[in-house]
């Protein structure tokens, strides 16, 4: 439902903020307001016609036929949203799962060894990457992949791009090496500033457990202090961030969009900027869409880590 309503309320935004009329009013001859409204009709566009009968026509062609409408210059924007998707989830999932995993390891690593040296340390980069703009790592990644490149004398880390242009010959596996190339510095981008956060989260919440009372008795038992964290300490102090991860798809998201503006990375994140740029009214609507669909999946995502970590939440 809640997924319902922000597509709906996406669309009447985008309605009152876009001009999808701009497209028309450069071009050569000047066409005069009725026919660029003629011409946005065909699209479903019409300014002439209220919002709400436009609303409706779009939504019945969504509901009815998965039509999500067209551009006010004619392409369908469903013959875009598949492949960008895609594009787009593997950048997403990728991310998170990595910068969750990496996070929660240095959150556990630090916390263990409080006020160490390896703890300043992490910290102290973990703090900068959290405050690091994207846009400046992404740029860094481009530089020190250059650099690497040049200096072995050919392109081993891609720079640009979902892929190799005019495509690879081979078979399926050699596509998926090329567009696993292609995908490690967004990824990495993408992870190494997500991680930052997860990390001193995930220590501050270890922090918290380590000290208390059923840690101490599981200590008494005879573990170690090592085998309690993991066993006990780790459990309770994680449950809090597999709850959290649905929250942070809608970030990674935004990240994205700088990502692969910044990589030539084709996916929802690109198109989103292109759509505003373009006031395409049903382009931005799709965007959203993908990006409700992607924090619905991470609820999902996080409702199952959180019974797997607690029993208390399992339905028998």
């Amino acid at each position: 439902m809640m997924i319902l309503i922000a597509i709906n309320a996406t669309y009447f935004f985008a309605t009152l903020f876009l001009d999808p009329r701009s497209n028309y009013r450069d071009l050569r001859p000047t066409r005069s307001d009725e026919e660029i409204g003629d011409a946005l009709a065909l699209y479903g566009l019409d300014p002439r016609m209220p919002a709400v009968d436009r609303w409706w026509s779009w939504l019945s062609d969504v509901i009815l036929r998965f039509d999500w409408g067209h551009s006010p210059t004619g392409v369908p924007v469903g013959s875009e949203i598949p492949h960008r998707a895609l594009l787009s989830g593997q950048l997403i999932l990728a991310g998170v799962v990595l910068s969750v995993i990496l996070g929660v390891a240095l959150g556990v690593y630090t916390a263990s060894r409080q006020y160490g040296i390896a703890d300043r340390v992490l910290q102290t980069l973990s703090v900068l990457l959290y405050n690091m703009p994207v846009v400046v790592s992404a740029l860094g990644l481009i530089l020190l992949a250059v650099w690497f490149n040049q200096k072995l004398g050919q392109t081993v880390l891609s720079v640009a791009g979902a892929g190799t242009p005019g495509g690879v010959a081979g078979g399926f596996w050699p596509v998926l090496l090329d567009r696993a190339n292609h995908l490690v510095l967004p990824t990495i981008n993408l992870t190494l500033l997500g991680s930052a956060g997860w990390h001193l989260t995930q220590r501050s919440l270890l922090l918290d457990n380590i000290n208390a009372d059923y840690v101490r008795t599981a200590r008494a038992t005879g573990l170690t202090r090592t085998q309690a964290i993991r066993r006990h300490a780790l459990r309770s102090s994680t449950i809090p961030t597999a709850t959290s991860i649905a929250f942070t798809i809608p970030a990674v998201f935004t990240g994205a969009v700088i990502t692969e503006s910044v990589f030539g990375w084709e996916g929802m994140g690109r198109y989103f900027i292109q759509t505003i740029i373009r006031n395409d009214v049903h382009g931005v609507v799709a965007v959203a869409a993908f990006g409700a669909a992607a924090t619905a999946a991470g609820a999902i995502f996080a409702d199952i880590a959180t019974a797997i970590l607690d029993p208390r939440v399992r339905v028998n």
